[in-house]
């Protein structure tokens, strides 16, 4: 009779542990972690504290510019992000004018060993809107080329979220604002953000339609 209700209640304890295995299994992944993620891992997923998404995080450069940017080799996204700021530069074919202006300043170990930085970058179009005497007067005054240069680099690292509305100092002692929003920001009301978000090993690059002049 004892051996009877034994194996009932063996019976009944299995059935009962079958029951439960499920449902604890459904809080686990394979590896038996849960698959609930914590709210670090949220954010490291690229959701913001309010549970948007930080779409400029997740989608890199923005911008119409950005079509110009070849596909591969070092002036590539991914082959500036493996060399300083002014050496990423000269792989680009829209900024070899300011390359030049950077080299005749004497800045591209300067850009180049600085760390976290932002730069503003002219086009090569930015600079052709200047007339060609002012601009030919520019490159041979090296104290005012430098002071220009200068101006549009910020001595910390932006995104695009701090772009939305901003006063920041450069590097040339005066500031520069920015507004804006999505894929669409300005410099100081002027300058607009035309390949954005692009990063370099020490600097994120923020590719511009018109060179910034500071305030004397």
């Amino acid at each position: 009779m004892s051996t009877t209700r034994t194996l009932a209640r063996r019976a009944a304890l299995a059935v009962a542990a079958a029951a439960v295995l499920p449902l604890a299994l459904t809080g686990c992944s394979d590896d038996g972690k849960s698959t609930d993620a914590s709210p670090s891992q949220k954010a490291s997923m690229g959701s913001t504290p309010s549970g948007k998404t930080d779409t400029a995080a997740v989608n890199g450069p923005f911008g119409p510019g950005c079509a110009g940017v070849p596909k591969e080799g070092k002036g590539s996204f991914d082959g500036m992000a493996k060399d300083p700021v002014a050496t990423a530069a000269s792989h680009n074919p829209a900024l070899s004018t300011l390359v030049t202006a950077v080299k005749k300043a004497g800045l591209v170990d300067t850009l180049n060993n600085a760390q976290n930085i932002t730069v503003f970058a002219p086009t090569d179009d930015a600079f052709a809107k200047l007339p060609k005497a002012d601009l030919d007067a520019v490159l041979a005054d090296k104290a005012k080329l430098t002071s220009i240069l200068t101006y549009h680099v910020v001595g910390q690292k932006l995104t695009p979220k701090q772009l939305e509305s901003g006063s920041y100092p450069t590097l040339q002692k005066s500031t520069l604002t920015t507004s804006g929003s999505g894929e669409a920001y300005k410099v100081n009301n002027t300058s607009n953000v035309v390949c954005g978000n692009v990063p370099t090993a020490n600097a994120t690059v923020y590719i511009v339609d018109t060179v910034l002049m500071p305030k004397s």
